[in-house]
């Protein structure tokens, strides 16, 4: 399978962009359902989807969690000193990112921390990997992305505070295809509970 050009990766970026743009605007409910749907239309038709095209059928209902509403917190942004990562990827090379604050929330009753990151080379932005106990069975093994602003994953902010839903939460592309080299969620931000939403393992 020859592998996507550079107009249709542009493409797609465009559609994520515009799409993240629509769910920023709308009640998340909605806005989860849009997503979800035109992520899945995404996956199993666009050339450029990072699922190879044998699999791609497979990519539909089934492929998410069902949405839950109490999987959506506000975080509290907390500036720390900022400090070089590097970060391993899915291929054995590494990523060098910032970590440059700390977002505090709440999931019911517990309080949880996760590292927010600052990737340093290309067009920049913010980047936040997870990995939760759900890891390695419902979920991807290596963990999965809830914001990586520069392609446009961003949940945007709400009360002064960043909007962290994890019904959004998404597999890195090397989830879906080993070519891809995908930085992997830092110790730091591994939460001991389980996350019932966003993306599951693919199939």
């Amino acid at each position: 399978m020859a592998p996507p050009t550079e107009l249709e990766i542009a493409d797609w970026r465009r559609r994520v962009f515009a799409l993240y743009a629509a769910v920023r605007a709308a009640e998340p409910a909605a806005a989860w359902e849009r997503w979800r749907s035109e992520r899945e239309r995404l996956y199993r038709e666009h050339p450029a989807s990072p699922v190879p095209a044998d699999r791609r059928a497979a990519f539909g209902p089934g492929s998410h969690f069902p949405y839950d509403p109490g999987l959506r917190a506000l975080a509290q942004v907390e500036p720390v000193t900022r400090a070089g990562l590097d970060v391993p990827a899915s291929d054995g090379a590494v990523h060098r990112f910032e970590r440059f604050a700390l977002a505090r929330f709440s999931l019911g009753s517990q309080e949880h921390v996760l590292e927010l990151y600052w990737l340093t080379t290309y067009g920049n932005g913010v980047f936040l990997p997870f990995g939760d106990a759900t890891n390695g069975d419902a979920t991807y093994a290596a963990g999965r992305y809830l914001l990586d602003t520069v392609k446009g994953a961003d949940l945007g902010m709400r009360e002064g505070a960043l909007v962290l839903d994890f019904n959004f939460a998404f597999n890195p592309s090397c989830a879906h295809d080993p070519r891809w080299s995908c930085p992997l969620a830092p110790p730091a931000n591994r939460l001991q509970v389980p996350v019932g939403g966003g993306e599951r393992a693919p199939a």
